[in-house]
């Protein structure tokens, strides 16, 4: 494994353990009243536009597992199966299917070490915010997910637009909260490093171990699928938030989420 992928899952392991009480707290009562919770409109209009029933789901990067319980429960899907590197959030989420009693099954793995067990297992990969920025090479990630894939299987990714790697965020020394849609960074290859833990799970500020997160255009997003196999069917841009970074400019007419839906090649 990676060094920095192991620092990661360091990192995110120590966020888990100083979660805020209410974080997850949520998940059953909501799963169990709501159709499509944890999903943004857009995103829940593209899902029910796909025929989920009977389906097996895979779900890469997952975290505390709400968004896959939530599409198998309301999609009603034969099975879900989702990745994350922290095993303590892949404890929780198999704890939280138990309790909701869903077909889904959670694993702790680093996305570049899934093996041939799950090899043409999805009929449907959904990736979530916050996902792809943790992979250096998306080239590599895709590749792996386009083997979980069943020829002719779908993957849908609602994700921070790539623009937003350009801007500075609270905690930035370039941060200025007069100009926030001021470009500070550039669009192409950087590497970021930090210690400032993960707030919107922890609800506080402490000096964490060290993240390391990678920004990556659109075409490194795009090539990476169309390189193996995934042919791109639909690109929809907004000018919301779905980071809880950049909410003070939503609808200001900068683009900061999308969703990207593809499909298998039949043929390889």
């Amino acid at each position: 494994m990676e060094k920095y992928i192991e620092g990661n899952k360091a990192a995110w392991e120590e966020a888990f353990d100083k979660r805020d009480g209410s974080w997850g707290s949520d998940i059953t009562e909501r799963i169990q009243k709501e159709d499509y919770p944890f999903f943004e409109k857009e995103m829940v209009d593209v899902l029910q536009n796909i025929d989920i029933n009977g389906k097996t789901i895979g779900q890469f990067c997952c975290n505390n597992g709400r968004e896959l319980l939530s599409l198998v429960k309301s999609g009603k899907a034969a099975q879900g199966i989702g990745f994350d590197i922290a095993e303590n959030q892949i404890a929780f989420a198999n704890e939280k299917a138990r309790e909701l009693n869903l077909p889904c099954t959670f694993e702790a793995v680093n996305v570049y070490d899934i093996d041939e067990r799950y090899e043409k297992q999805f009929d449907i990969v959904i990736i979530t915010i916050g996902a792809l920025c943790w992979f250096e090479d998306l080239n590599r990630f895709f590749e792996i997910v386009a083997k979980c894939m069943k020829p002719g299987g779908l993957i849908v990714i609602n994700e921070q637009h790539p623009c937003t790697n350009m801007l500075a965020t609270e905690g930035d020394a370039e941060f200025d909260p007069n100009h926030r849609m001021e470009c500070h960074f550039s669009y192409f290859e950087h590497e970021w490093t930090g210690n400032g833990g993960m707030y919107y799970m922890t609800l506080k500020n402490y000096h964490s171990k060290t993240f390391t997160d990678f920004t990556h255009s659109m075409s490194d997003i795009i090539s990476g699928m169309c390189n193996n196999g995934i042919v791109v069917t639909g690109l929809q841009e907004f000018d919301y938030d779905i980071s809880s970074g950049f909410t003070a400019i939503d609808h200001s007419g900068f683009p900061l989420s999308m969703i990207v839906q593809g499909k298998k090649k039949r043929t390889e």
